[in-house]
């Protein structure tokens, strides 16, 4: 089952200009993720304090087709893929009233979080993927093609 997480716009997000601020998006992407996590059962406390392994991000982009302004709602479409045994990456569809506004991606390693050594992703990580792909490739592909 893909996940959708839903934020509104807050003034705190924006810049002076009145639109979101563009590092902003990548932090309302993260609240995304870690909903994500958490509604498939992983537990976010011993997920981020102390664990065996950890998945820094190694890369970010988001690409904007319209500005975002105070008070838009947003709907967080989470499409991750497996890039190997020790990556990942999650593509973040940013909708506002239907029409898809943003696009973020964010590409993560698996590392051992003591020696900093690439690691295999772990069994709960693999799960997460693939629970959230599986409906979501479709949808991926219908909405590449309406972009293009």
């Amino acid at each position: 089952m893909s996940f959708t997480y839903n934020r509104a716009i807050r003034l705190q997000d924006t810049d002076a200009a009145g639109v979101i601020y563009f590092a902003n998006v990548l932090c309302i992407c993260h609240e995304a993720y870690e909903a994500s996590l958490e509604a498939s059962g992983i537990h976010l406390k011993s997920f981020f304090t102390h664990p065996s392994v950890a998945f820094p991000i190694i890369h970010a982009n988001v690409d904007f087709f319209r500005p975002l302004f105070c008070g838009d709602k947003l709907e967080i479409s989470l499409i991750p893929h497996k890039l190997g045994v020790n990556k990942f990456e999650v593509i973040y569809e940013i909708i506002v009233q239907d029409v898809l506004v943003a696009k973020a991606v964010t590409r993560h390693a698996c590392i051992d979080a003591i020696s900093r050594s690439k690691q295999n992703l772990s069994d709960e990580m693999i799960q997460w993927l693939e629970t959230n792909r599986r409906e979501s490739q479709g949808e991926e592909r219908r909405k590449l093609r309406e972009i293009l």
